[in-house]
């Protein structure tokens, strides 16, 4: 059953409650009736599940328990059958455990009991504000670029992520794309229309960081001349992207904690608190599991963030993307000068063999270099300046061990020099290295060794 199509004029948008306690219910019905939208109520699994099968609907709103199931049921039951129709779960005794099952299970997001009619609302318009899903979208040049397995597996998770409110914990080596992967996330879903505030923890001064991400009151310390509101206040109603999390000093993350708990902050100075409504998306390319294990990083915080986590593929793990996305760049670096210059055979193969340490950043750079340096349309293999101790064929002092792997970047090294030498003619390569055609193919098959396109 498809989501209903957003309705405009005078036909209301469409909520299914779905609760076993009568006041309940009726306290919801009239809630969402005032807020002028129509509204069907369930008092069980089953009975909702007909309705869902029967009408369309906007938004679900289900208690978690209920007298034939529990609410996750209803919850996986839309996921498989409603995929696009945002549900939302009233869990009980604000239980952190069931709303982040919940979340997991693909809600949208959660409410607490004693429900905040206020909450209630700010929940329902934002759930109403979801995009169309992209499949019904016009086609779109999308930034993550690539057709690996571990490219497209991001995209879907990245489009999943965006029709929900849980945390994200984004992980990844450096340059891999993790704050566009927060940025889409934000453009994707409910708070598109909001700020997003991306902060680099890294770079905050321990002693500021309280009034950096609080604000402060004027007078609060020498310098304060005027009230300035801090970075949850600056995300309210948008999404707060915090990057390099695990930089946080141990002070700092107990109040960060408190903040995402009681959903207030108080600015440095103040004597009252501000309420704040922010989602919470945080990365690092470092092991926040081992940083906890180690007592470096709060486990209660790590929990609070980590309610789905999102892993952004290195390059290495997707090497046939890298002629699409040198491509594109190569046509945005170009877009002010004219024709895009080309990466000739020689230059494509010496990507394809490069280990790429800075990840999608380090190839952005790589080729802005090698646009300033080629003297035509064409780059060449030395334009490209690739450090040499970062081949995937170089092997660094006491890298011998595993053996397959130091035997591999061998074979690598050799077959690329070979295919470089004869302009990628792999008959002449395979002769050159003194074996069978059909065995050079099966190698480069096995070592990830792509011809570069013409």
């Amino acid at each position: 059953m498809k989501r209903a199509e957003r309705r405009s004029g005078p036909v209301a948008a469409a909520v299914l409650v779905v609760d076993d306690e009568a006041d309940i219910r009726e306290l919801l019905e009239l809630t969402l009736v005032r807020m002028g939208l129509a509204v069907e109520c369930a008092a069980s699994v089953a009975e909702a599940q007909a309705l869902l099968k029967a009408k369309r609907f906007d938004l679900c709103l289900t208690d978690m328990r209920l007298p034939d199931g529990a609410g996750l049921d209803l919850v996986r039951h839309i996921g498989e059958h409603c995929g696009d129709l945002p549900v939302a779960v009233i869990t009980a005794y604000g239980s952190a455990e069931n709303a982040v099952a919940a979340l997991k299970a693909g809600a949208f997001d959660y409410l607490s009991k004693p429900v905040s009619l206020e909450d209630l609302r700010t929940l329902v318009k934002s759930a109403l504000k979801l995009p169309q899903p992209l499949s019904a979208a016009k086609p779109a040049r999308l930034p993550l670029l690539g057709e690996s397995p571990a490219m497209q597996q991001a995209r879907e998770m990245i489009y999943k992520l965006a029709r929900s409110q849980a945390p994200v914990y984004i992980s990844g080596e450096s340059g891999s794309g993790k704050e566009l992967a927060a940025r889409l996330i934000h453009e994707q879903g409910a708070r598109h229309d909001q700020r997003f505030v991306p902060v680099n923890c890294g770079a905050i001064p321990e002693n500021l960081m309280e009034s950096e991400f609080f604000g402060y009151k004027k007078g609060a310390f020498t310098g304060a001349e005027a009230d300035r509101d801090g970075f949850f206040q600056v995300a309210h109603g948008g999404t707060l992207f915090l990057d390099e999390v695990a930089d946080l000093p141990l002070a700092m993350q107990v109040k960060l904690l408190r903040a995402i708990q009681e959903k207030r902050v108080r600015k440095v100075g103040a004597t009252g608190e501000d309420a704040v409504n922010v989602r919470m998306i945080c990365a690092t390319h470092q092991n926040l599991t081992a940083l906890v294990e180690a007592g470096r990083f709060r486990q209660d915080l790590y929990f609070r963030l980590n309610v789905i986590e999102l892993k952004m593929p290195s390059l290495k793990e997707c090497r046939e993307d890298i002629p699409a996305m040198a491509d594109s760049m190569l046509e945005r670096l170009s877009a002010a000068g004219g024709q895009a210059p080309r990466l000739s055979r020689a230059a494509q193969a010496a990507l394809a063999g490069y280990d790429f340490p800075g990840n999608v950043r380090e190839l952005e750079n790589i080729l802005e270099r090698a646009v300033a340096l080629c003297g035509g349309n064409e780059i060449q293999a030395g334009d490209l300046r690739l450090a040499p101790a970062r081949q995937t064929g170089q092997v660094p002092p006491g890298g011998k061990w595993p053996l397959q792997d130091y035997l591999d970047r061998l074979e690598r090294e050799a077959i690329l020099e070979a295919l470089g030498t004869t302009r990628f003619n792999r008959t002449a390569a395979a002769r050159l290295l003194g074996i069978t055609f059909r065995a050079l193919r099966y190698r480069m098959e096995r070592l990830g060794i792509n011809e570069p396109r013409p």
